[in-house]
């Protein structure tokens, strides 16, 4: 909490450190030349959120690289055919809260390796928890097992992040080393590979190189990383590395979707989602 407690005073210093600046240019007096010096805590947040502040450094690079080595011709539903027809990674009835297959209902559109990803979790009476809002095992995803979406070798494990704190009203602070947190990255064909990230830390039972089958336990749900509150992020992506793969639309098999009150937000008319396809504002299941 000690560290929470900084990182909220380092970024309320900085301003106060800028604005005390911008004032010593039209004034002399001394109170504005000290207070310039809180600015230097802009460090010390930057430290604090080292994983926040070089994760999107690492995000803004892999765009100009994808940039220059696709142009403008990304995967999309009309061009891309995938060999693999894959399941949802959870068993029972999750939400679809962020995510879909076109621009607008999309996860993060600009963002190619997310721009098809999907956030998952339960909710119960429109509810993601019940109890205490800031402590993970309020939440009802929270532990869940998180499953293959199809057969697979292990090509990548991240298991050295613990949960996210939880601040309420969407503020998290983040003690992870990865914006994904702990996460598995499996390779289910050429070209085809799955991100499940957030994981909750030493609940990973897989490790890099291991064959894995359909609906075998990875791990369990979590809250490292970019998490205001546990839940399941799960993309497809053409690479095996986060930063500079193209993500890929994902067509499950054998699901049942229905429509659920979320926020406000728009949702895809249910007539208009293609068959295998999901798009936020539903509950889905496998079979």
């Amino acid at each position: 909490m000690f560290l929470y407690r900084l990182s909220v005073f380092s970024k309320w210093a900085k301003y106060i450190g800028l604005l005390s600046y911008l004032l010593s240019l039209f004034s002399d007096y001394a109170l504005f030349s000290y207070l310039t010096l809180f600015a230097l805590f802009v460090v010390v947040e930057i430290a604090l959120n080292a994983s926040v502040f070089f994760g999107s450094i690492a995000l803004l690079w892999g765009m100009l690289v994808i940039k220059r080595r696709y142009r403008n011709k990304l995967p999309s539903v009309e061009t891309f055919r995938s060999s693999v027809i894959y399941s949802l990674p959870f068993e029972g009835h999750w939400a679809v809260v962020n995510g879909g297959f076109t621009q607008e209902y999309s996860h993060s559109w600009n963002i190619p390796v997310q721009r098809y990803a999907y956030d998952f979790l339960q909710m119960e009476s429109g509810r993601s928890y019940s109890g205490n809002e800031r402590e993970v095992g309020s939440y009802y995803c929270y532990d869940k097992a998180i499953l293959s979406p199809a057969d697979g070798v292990v090509v990548k494990v991240n298991n050295r992040s613990n949960d996210s704190l939880i601040l309420g009203k969407g503020r998290y602070f983040n003690r992870s080393n990865h914006i994904a947190g702990n996460y598995v990255i499996i390779k289910h064909a050429e070209d085809q590979y799955s991100l499940l990230a957030h994981l909750k830390k030493d609940s990973i039972v897989v490790k890099a190189g291991e064959k894995v089958v359909r609906a075998q336990t990875l791990a369990r749900c979590g809250n490292s990383g970019n998490s205001t509150e546990p839940h399941l992020h799960f993309h497809l992506q053409n690479g095996p590395n986060f930063y500079t793969s193209v993500g890929l639309p994902i067509r499950f098999s054998d699901i049942t979707i229905q429509p659920c009150q979320l926020d406000g937000r728009p949702v895809m008319p249910l007539p208009s989602i293609p068959d295998g396809f999901i798009s936020r504002g539903y509950i889905v299941q496998n079979g």
